[in-house]
């Protein structure tokens, strides 16, 4: 997936600027493009004396107009050009979307530059997500700005209502971010962003393929001159690739917005639910496990505009699980097993923004409050007087306050900021997390714009109720884990012309305090620790090349996207057999593909190669056999498109050459997977 995608699409006039590049955006929060004039220049008769003035004026327009196509990105807690944050940042837009062939989220981000997807099985059933080497926990997942990640585990963070088409963009902040999104952002965020303008009045879908693949949506929607209303519904079910592999899951997500005076308020309501057979996913030893889950959440999210702004943020995420290491029905079940796992938590959470623009910058300030509790039979401590099942809970809350000033100048930005973050169950004072960012715009030369930046920053994680407490036959929780900290140093360069853009950067990130599940022998049980130190140092690079600049004849969204990650670590392990932390995504290449075929016949070709660092221990028949090197694998994928008018026909093709790999060790991804599917939008 390209970083940096831009697109035009319709439209929008602005009769008076306050002459700052990031003006219009003070007051937006979504992708945009704005219309330039530019016909002007384009007729005027200039005389040969005055060309080089002329060249110098258009290649300063050049740039005004590659400034105003850029999107506002939550790269920061202020509103900010993406070219002018100092972050490696990746936006994946609607339409990106639309044209990739994947079936969720969690697909989706395979072919994101940084993002390490590690999945049990694939179109959204279950994935981990961990971005720079991070582990799944370390990330923050946020809805609209509300941070849904799993108290109990980041295995669930991605149980979300939501369906593809329900979505206008995704923002990845890559490397620690505590400051922008919480204390939880240990190494980067995802933020989803939902659609709130209305695009059509009712949006079908229908898509079967292999393995009894059926998915079906539905979408509907209305706009009156001071609100819109939306209701969308999926289903998507199939009988897996491999045995005790099937899946059900469902969505439901009801969206509302009122616009009042110069304010909006959201409203947001989403529920999802997820059967499906878990083959070995949480240990090799256990074939027939499966799992059942639930997620309902809901938010209110107001917006006011002008030089001040006020952002608050009411929320609440309720998920409830039951874990079965044998699958009902499963025959010969031993007489240790004492019966399902059940959890409960609940999250819920008030945080505001508040937002100053004047003439030595933008400044914000603001604070969170979220409370993380859960009810469970086997996490937790203790409970005086069970309820039900339900015998095991533990309840912590976490408050922060943040800080943060942009210093806005013609060509530099510096960015000042601080997170200072307690938990009860520490029992402690305020940590701050401090954070210093410094961006400077080259001399724009040919159209060609180049920002270059630096950027230092530090964050911190709790561990999870389950690293905390989970006990069983192959783990064994740790309820003295310290919280993980770290420290991380980025330089970087983005640069963006007509016809081409991209970024590259480089980081080095201290982790202290690390927490893992290790063991020292394959027989062993695995243990949650603290580890010493991890040390990481890499690079994330990305390019788009807009092939219609060179042939004219082309359509407009023709581009080709290359992107290439490379990562080191050090770590100090004492030798220890690492389940999560150590087994890293070392290198990945991402080449992309859009181009027309015939009219309105369309292709999107999506290529990945990945090299895993680590090993795992392979299973025979249930027991362990052998440690196995991770092997390098690549896999092409594509969907072929064709539309007309209000009907679309798509085929993709997952894993063309049928490819075995490995995202978790002992876990077979899907090989060769079709799917054709029709859709049908009511205007």
């Amino acid at each position: 997936m390209q970083t940096n995608h831009f697109k035009k699409e319709s439209s929008m006039r602005f009769k008076r600027l306050s002459g700052k590049a990031y003006a219009v955006f003070n007051s937006m929060h979504r992708e945009v493009s704005i219309g330039v004039v530019t016909s002007f220049l384009l007729c005027l008769n200039f005389t040969s004396s005055a060309q080089n003035s002329n060249r110098e004026s258009h290649e300063n327009h050049v740039e005004r107009e590659l400034e105003l196509e850029e999107v506002s990105v939550t790269a920061s807690r202020v509103d900010m050009l993406l070219s002018r944050a100092a972050k490696m940042s990746t936006i994946i837009g609607k339409e990106e979307i639309a044209n990739a062939p994947v079936a969720s989220i969690q697909d989706l981000l395979y072919y994101a530059i940084g993002v390490d997807v590690r999945q049990r099985s694939g179109r959204g059933v279950q994935a981990d997500i961990s971005i720079r080497g991070g582990s799944f926990d370390q990330t923050a997942i946020l809805l609209n700005g509300a941070n849904v990640s799993n108290p109990q585990t980041g295995h669930y963070s991605f149980d979300i209502p939501i369906n593809l088409s329900d979505i206008e963009r995704i923002e990845i902040i890559h490397g620690p971010s505590s400051v922008i999104y919480g204390a939880s952002a240990f190494s980067g965020g995802i933020n989803i962003i939902t659609k709130k303008q209305v695009d059509e009045k009712a949006l079908l879908s229908l898509n079967v393929g292999s393995h009894k693949l059926l998915e079906l949506a539905g979408k509907t929607g209305f706009e009156t001159t001071h609100s819109s209303h939306q209701l969308s519904l999926g289903m998507n079910t199939s009988d897996g690739y491999i045995a005790n592999s099937d899946y059900d899951i469902f969505n439901s997500l009801l969206q509302n917005r009122l616009k009042i005076a110069d304010a909006t308020v959201d409203f947001l309501l989403g529920y999802n639910k997820k059967k499906y057979g878990a083959n070995t996913f949480y240990s090799p030893a256990y074939a027939n496990q499966y799992d059942n889950t639930e997620s309902i959440l809901g938010s209110i999210r107001g917006e006011t505009f002008g030089k001040l702004k006020f952002i608050p943020q009411l929320y609440w995420n309720r998920h409830l699980d039951c874990f079965q290491l044998f699958r009902e029905g499963t025959a010969d079940i031993p007489t240790w097993y004492k019966g399902h796992n059940y959890h409960q938590s609940d999250v819920y959470g008030f945080n505001i923004n508040m937002q100053y623009t004047s003439d030595i910058g933008i400044s914000s300030l603001g604070s969170e409050i979220r409370n993380e509790g859960i009810i469970s039979s086997v996490l937790g401590k203790p409970m005086a007087v069970p309820d039900g099942k339900y015998t095991h809970s533990d309840n912590r809350t976490n408050i922060s306050y943040f800080f943060e000033h942009n210093i806005l100048l013609n060509k530099f930005t510096l960015s000042l900021a601080a997170l200072a973050n307690y938990n009860t169950s520490l029992g402690q004072n305020y940590d701050l997390y401090p954070s210093l960012n410094v961006n400077y715009r080259l001399a724009s030369k040919a159209g060609l714009a180049v920002n270059i930046y630096a950027s230092w920053s530090k964050a911190t994680r709790m561990p999870t109720f389950t690293d905390l407490y989970y006990t069983g036959q192959t783990h064994e929780g740790n309820s003295d884990l310290l919280p993980e900290k770290t420290e991380s140093f980025e330089l970087g360069a983005k640069f963006r012309s007509p016809l081409f853009e991209g970024q590259v950067a480089s980081f080095y990130t201290k982790g202290r305090d690390m927490i893992d599940w290790v063991k020292e022998k394959p027989e062993d049980l695995w243990a949650s620790r603290n580890l010493t130190e991890i040390n990481k140092m890499g690079i994330e690079s990305s390019l788009r090349i807009n092939l219609q600049q060179i042939f004219s004849n082309l359509p407009k969204q023709t581009n080709i996207n290359l992107s290439y990650m490379q990562m080191y670590q050090k770590k100090q392990d004492n030798n220890m057999i690492s389940n999560y932390a150590l087994d890293y995504l070392r290198n990945k290449l991402l080449l992309q593909l859009n181009h027309q075929v015939y009219k309105a016949l369309s292709v999107s070709w999506n290529f990945r190669w990945q090299n895993r660092a680590g090993s795992y221990t392979a299973y025979e028949y249930l027991e362990p056999a052998s440690e196995v090197a991770y092997p390098v694998h690549s896999i092409l994928d594509a969907k072929l498109m064709w539309k007309h008018k209000d009907i679309r026909l798509q085929m993709s093709v997952n894993n063309i050459f049928d490819k075995q790999y490995y995202d978790m060790g002992n876990i077979p991804q899907a090989g060769f997977w079709m799917s054709t599917g029709l859709s049908y939008t009511i205007q």
